[in-house]
């Protein structure tokens, strides 16, 4: 390992095909939640960066869409941000879940990582909590097969079983150089980014299987209440792409809409410190997925 006099900085990039547990491990090594997480696949859409503090180092980890054959030009985008985001780390992480075979998307980014031939590519074993111990050595085998590998690690992010180990071999891949970050800072994403991103995880939550890539979070405004300095009041709209998926989120008499309200809110207050009165709103964006100039009101540019 480096001493503090050859202290080491730099980037790292966890990528995989959709729900391999990207985010839960990034927050995990960072130790806070700065990325969304959710059972259901393809909920990340921007690229966040988590930042490891170290005495002998400091790791930014940038998570990212996962990787998949795109069927919408949102899909497009977020898979040509990914792409971009490898050519310009210093190491990659290509995270495969210990308890679910290898398929067909996973040898699809192996190949993708394989023309990466610069950058090192550690072979990351998550979700090892949710498979045996017999199970996890036949994953680290196969994973063995599927490319050359700098390394390969099993972690679990939800025990913490690794994360040690993770944070180790990443960081031996980093240029030596003084931290980039100043000491204590997280994550360089702007609140209201931060704030979007919860208040749609808590629109995730009980939803049905197709509405979760049609939702969409626009945060307006933030703003301290005029007369107090503990009451932040933002406003913030969620757009879907159809009436009938209105209808799901709002719920009976706006009973679903008022629960994601009020998750959203504790959660944006733990993250900001304070109180928070947040004004949510819904509307339709009829198949903003699919549309260029929706796609760039809502924040996904070219």
């Amino acid at each position: 390992m480096t001493s503090p006099d050859n202290h080491r900085a730099g980037f790292a990039c966890f990528v995989g095909r959709p729900n391999v547990g990207k985010s839960t491990l990034m927050n995990a090594l960072v130790g806070t939640k700065v990325a969304i997480t959710s059972s259901k696949p393809q909920t990340t859409r921007r690229v966040i960066r988590g930042i490891v503090h170290r005495p002998d180092a400091q790791l930014i980890i940038v998570d990212t869409p996962g990787l998949h054959r795109p069927r919408t030009l949102l899909g497009e985008r977020l898979d040509s941000l990914v792409l971009s985001t490898l050519t310009e780390v210093d190491v990659i992480g290509f995270c495969v879940p210990a308890n679910e075979p290898i398929g067909k998307g996973d040898r699809f980014i192996a190949d993708k990582l394989s023309a990466i031939k610069k950058t090192p590519v550690i072979a990351v074993v998550t979700k090892c909590d949710l498979a045996s111990k017999e199970q996890v050595a036949e994953q680290l085998l196969a994973v063995s097969q599927v490319a050359e590998f700098a390394a390969i690690v099993p972690v679990s992010a939800q025990s913490g079983d690794q994360l040690d180990v993770v944070a180790d071999v990443l960081i031996e891949h980093l240029p030596e150089s003084p931290p980039l970050y100043e000491g204590g800072q997280l994550t360089d994403e702007p609140e209201q980014v931060l704030v979007g991103e919860l208040i749609r995880e808590a629109a995730l939550e009980g939803v049905r299987d197709e509405l979760p890539h049609s939702i969409a979070v626009v945060v307006d405004e933030m703003l301290p209440r005029e007369g107090r300095d503990d009451l932040l009041d933002i406003y913030a709209h969620m757009f879907v792409e159809r009436p009938s998926q209105k209808a799901i989120v709002i719920g009976h008499k706006g009973e679903r809409l008022r629960e994601v309200g009020t998750k959203a809110r504790k959660q944006i207050e733990a993250l900001l410190g304070t109180r928070v009165y947040l004004d949510l709103r819904i509307s339709v964006a009829k198949d903003w997925q699919r549309d260029p100039k929706q796609l760039r009101r809502l924040g996904f540019y070219d």
